[in-house]
C-alpha cells in the first residue's frame, strides 16, 4: 500500500490558508442568497369544476348536555370567585384606611348596645334567681365504700402500670 500525498491530503501553506479563509469569508458575505427550498407554493390554478355558486353549509355541531353544563358552571364559578376576590380587595382597602377615628365610631355604637343587652341579661338572671328556692330531697340510702385502693408499678422510660382494686 502507497502513502501518496495528493493535493487534498496535505496542509495547506500559509498562503493558500488565507487564500481559502478568505474565499469562505466573502462568501458568507455575499449579497445573493443562496438557494434552500424550505417550502413550495404551486403557481397553477385550482381546476374550476362546473358553474354552480358555492353552496351555504350551515353548522350543525351537537354538543352534550354534560358539557354544556360544565361550561354554565364553569363561568358562574369563575364570576363567583370574581367577586369574591374583588369583595376581598375591598375589605383590604378599607382595612388599609382604618384610622382612630373611624373604629371607633364603629365600635362605639356596637360596644353601647352589647352593654345594653348585658345589663337586661344580669337584671332578667337576677329576677329568676330571686323568685326560685333551691331544696333537694334525698331518699333512700347512700352508701360509700372507702376501700378502693390504686397500687402503680412503674417502669423505665415512662412506663407504667396501674391496677384499681375494689
Amino acid at each position: 500500500m502507497s502513502t501518496e500525498n495528493t493535493a487534498e491530503s496535505r496542509p495547506l501553506s500559509e498562503s493558500e490558508a488565507e487564500a481559502e479563509a478568505r474565499r469562505i469569508i466573502e462568501g458568507l458575505w455575499r449579497s445573493e442568497p443562496v438557494a434552500t427550498a424550505t417550502s413550495y407554493v404551486d403557481p397553477t390554478p385550482v381546476p374550476a369544476y362546473g358553474t354552480a355558486a358555492p353552496e351555504l353549509q350551515p353548522d350543525h355541531r351537537i354538543v352534550p348536555a354534560w358539557a354544556a353544563g360544565m361550561a354554565v358552571a364553569s363561568i358562574g364559578v369563575g364570576a363567583g370567585i370574581t367577586g369574591i376576590g374583588c369583595g376581598f380587595w375591598l375589605v383590604c382597602q378599607g382595612f388599609a384606611a382604618v384610622t382612630l377615628t373611624s373604629v371607633l365610631f364603629v365600635t362605639l355604637p356596637i360596644a353601647a348596645i352589647a352593654a345594653v343587652v348585658v345589663a337586661i341579661g344580669s337584671v332578667v338572671r337576677s329576677v329568676k334567681a330571686a323568685n326560685v328556692t333551691t331544696h333537694h330531697h334525698y331518699a333512700g340510702p347512700v352508701h360509700q365504700e372507702h376501700s378502693t385502693q390504686v397500687t402503680s408499678h412503674g417502669k423505665w422510660f415512662g412506663r407504667s402500670h396501674t391496677n384499681l382494686n375494689h
